[in-house]
């Protein structure tokens, strides 16, 4: 079953220390960081981080630019709920694949859930058998 929640891309100098600061400026306004991945890219860091609300990444997203951050994007993706076992993400991304949706990024969630950014969330979440607009199930 999959949901829409919202993404952070922050950027982080490459430098010890600068990801604790961000989730330290999250922290202080106790919203919760439901997941996240960290990459260096071209000589600096991207922080992506997901928030279960709208409202609790705009907030995220003040108080990191309060702290000197910069937030590149907000934006939603599809949160898939996931079995550990072998083959799961394979069957998520060729049900993704098979919907011709390209995949922007990925990560894994706690409570052992697949992240999914892309530019057509609602093709992506029709895919993975989420109820339509219609409240219809693939």
């Amino acid at each position: 079953m999959s949901t829409t929640m919202q993404d952070l891309t922050i950027v982080l100098d490459d430098k010890p220390g600068t990801l604790a600061k961000a989730a330290e400026a999250i922290a202080a306004e106790r919203i919760n960081i439901e997941g996240g991945a960290t990459i260096n890219c071209g000589g600096e860091g991207i922080f992506h981080a997901l928030f279960k609300t709208e409202q609790d990444a705009g907030s995220a997203k003040r108080a990191l630019e309060k702290a000197g951050f910069k937030v590149r994007a907000q934006e939603p993706v599809v949160v898939e709920q996931a079995q550990d076992r072998p083959g799961e993400v394979a069957r998520i991304f060729r049900a993704v694949a098979d919907a011709k949706v390209n995949v922007e990024f990925t990560y894994v969630a706690t409570n052992t859930r697949v992240v999914i950014g892309t530019k057509d969330v609602q093709k992506v979440s029709e895919a993975l058998g989420a109820p339509t607009i219609t409240g219809a199930r693939r």
